[in-house]
């Protein structure tokens, strides 16, 4: 019992961190078997009853963001760009009426190459959305086949041209070690992707995950854990090389055009999230607490209509928060500063001595007492190197 309300290091916390606001709109037009997401195929969604339930949870969560200012906003999914333009404009519009959203607030939506067009696109920009983040994942179309993806491999340059003509900043999202993928498909994709000038590039490593088709009933044939490592290294090699900055495990974005939103997250800012299945993580005096919605899409309407739609509510404890904070901190490459650990927990430093001495130890993490940063070997090597920050 005593351990089940964070002891802070000097009574509270002084500072409330920022603050962003993460939208789920769980519907997709077909799930892809590498997906473990809250998303939910559908060809008829029930969009004003949806964005209806929304803003009431946006409502009801309000004395809990009492006098914050919201940084950043995203709406993920599922595939959110499958919802019209003047629905992403109600959302806005009722956010900037109940919330105090910053003038300069960056706003996310997240994109399938197969559900976008020119005039949605304009659409969501007139709306408020500040940058789009496209799911490529492949330029090749038997890959795209191959992870069950609705779109082609013309469509995904079409989505590439389109966001660069709407949006001053955007992201591509690609994946690599994909089935029977090489390393010079691999780089195709990154050339392929650099020759549209985006900000921002993310490239991810597929992973099995176990409650997908992929990862338990149809398990396709990977690249091995060695020549996946070559295209990690080659791919980071390619984008330096094209000047973008590998900041975070595996995005990579121009000069000021990192994702304000995740890099909230990755130095253990707040967030609320609202919609079926999401996640929050919110900052009080006295203590952190992390809720989740109810994750079916019809029974989260049904629970805001009734105020029983928080699924699961704790408060992180003082042995949770030392792994919590590092799990996001450490993928940053160059870490935060020292001081932000106490910042953002309450807690004091010294109550991660053991982890720390034996990161430094093992050379997963840099001798400098002012910051927190995972070496190279640290980046490479970040499961272990969290694991040493476990409680």
């Amino acid at each position: 019992m005593a351990d089940s309300i964070v002891r802070f290091a000097s009574g509270g916390l002084t500072v409330s961190p920022p603050l962003s606001l993460y939208i789920h709109l769980p519907w997709c037009v077909k799930k892809c078997p590498y997906c473990d997401f809250n998303s939910h195929a559908s060809q008829a969604i029930p969009e004003a009853a949806y964005i209806d339930a929304l803003l009431l949870d946006l409502e009801r969560a309000l004395p809990d963001i009492w006098g914050r200012r919201i940084h950043t906003v995203f709406f993920g999914g599922g595939t959110p760009s499958l919802f019209s333009a003047a629905g992403i404009d109600r959302i806005l519009t009722g956010v900037r009426t109940l919330t105090q959203l910053l003038p300069n607030a960056e706003i996310t939506l997240e994109a399938n190459p197969g559900t976008v067009e020119a005039e949605k696109f304009a659409g969501f920009r007139e709306a408020g959305v500040t940058r789009v983040s496209l799911g490529i994942q492949s330029f090749n179309s038997q890959h795209l086949k191959a992870l069950g993806r609705i779109h082609d491999d013309s469509e995904a340059r079409r989505a590439a041209e389109l966001a660069a003509t709407h949006f001053d900043t955007f992201n591509l999202d690609l994946m690599f070690a994909l089935p029977g993928q090489t390393l010079d498909e691999a780089l195709t994709d990154i050339d392929t992707a650099l020759a549209f000038r985006p900000p921002h590039l993310s490239a991810y490593h597929l992973t099995l995950e176990p409650n997908t088709p992929f990862g338990h009933t149809a398990p396709p044939n990977l690249p091995d854990d060695d020549v996946a490592a070559d295209m990690h290294q080659a791919i980071e090699a390619r984008l330096t090389e094209a000047g973008m900055q590998h900041y975070e495990t595996s995005a990579y974005a121009r000069p000021h055009h990192a994702s304000r939103h995740n890099l909230n997250y990755w130095q253990f800012g707040d967030y609320l999230g609202i919609g079926a299945g999401a996640h929050s993580k919110l900052s009080f005096h006295d203590r952190i607490l992390r809720q989740m919605r109810t994750k079916h899409p019809q029974q989260y309407m049904d629970a805001v209509a009734q105020g029983t739609h928080i699924a699961d509510a704790r408060t992180l404890t003082r042995s949770d928060l030392p792994f919590e904070f590092m799990m996001n901190a450490l993928r940053l490459n160059e870490g935060v500063p020292s001081a932000l650990f106490e910042e953002r927990t309450g807690l004091p430093l010294i109550v991660c001595t053991a982890g720390l001495e034996q990161a430094r130890a093992k050379g997963l993490l840099a001798h400098d007492a002012m910051q927190l940063k995972p070496t190279l070997l640290g980046q490479r090597y970040l499961n272990d190197l969290l694991e040493l920050f476990l409680p």
